[in-house]
């Protein structure tokens, strides 16, 4: 009788083990989520900044249109990204032609000067450190998922439930000037 007691004892803590487990997957799917959240929020922000600055250096530097229309290309194609991957490299071209335009910006004293052009200029440096945080705060917790999809015993419970690894929301390492957020010095 005792024995049955003792298997009947681990059984119960088998089971109580694999639905803390399956539990602790959801949870921690269910963070990545919401930091991708946050990310796609402070990316909708930048797309949204970004034609009104086009727009204002457009009224000053009217012989720029193909600077103006890379912006305007790259801006299509990350909003049209769908993959963690297809994001992260469509954003580091979207910085790098970012940086052009504020460097078209820099020959023109009056747009420097301009209140408009100044606040977009402002928010969008915000709108980049609020990215760049919200990526640390995704990638942090993707690792965790990851970590314990990989990690015995955890990766059982992963398996049987078809738990996967996820991406990183990584910019592209051939993208020297997407390293780095917009930066403009006047």
């Amino acid at each position: 009788m005792l024995t049955i007691y003792i298997i009947l004892g681990i059984l119960a803590l088998i089971i109580i083990w694999g639905i803390a487990s399956h539990n602790g997957f959801i949870t921690l799917i269910t963070r990545v989520k919401e930091a991708w959240s946050d990310i796609e929020v402070q990316m909708k922000r930048r797309y949204d900044l970004i034609p009104n600055l086009v727009n204002t250096v457009k009224g000053y530097a009217t012989h720029e249109s193909s600077a103006f229309e890379k912006v305007t290309e790259a801006r299509s194609r990350a909003m049209q990204a769908g993959s963690v991957g297809e994001k992260a490299a469509a954003e580091g071209e979207l910085s790098g032609t970012l940086k052009s335009l504020f460097a078209i910006a820099e020959a023109y004293p009056d747009l420097k000067a301009n209140t408009n052009f100044l606040e977009l200029q402002r928010e969008l440096s915000d709108t980049e450190n609020k990215i760049q945080a919200a990526r640390r705060f995704y990638n942090g917790n993707v690792a965790d998922l990851n970590v314990s999809v990989q990690k015995f015993p955890s990766n059982i419970i992963a398996g049987m439930f078809k738990f996967e690894v996820m991406e990183f929301f990584e910019l592209e390492e051939d993208e020297q000037a997407a390293k780095q957020p917009v930066e403009v010095k006047f």
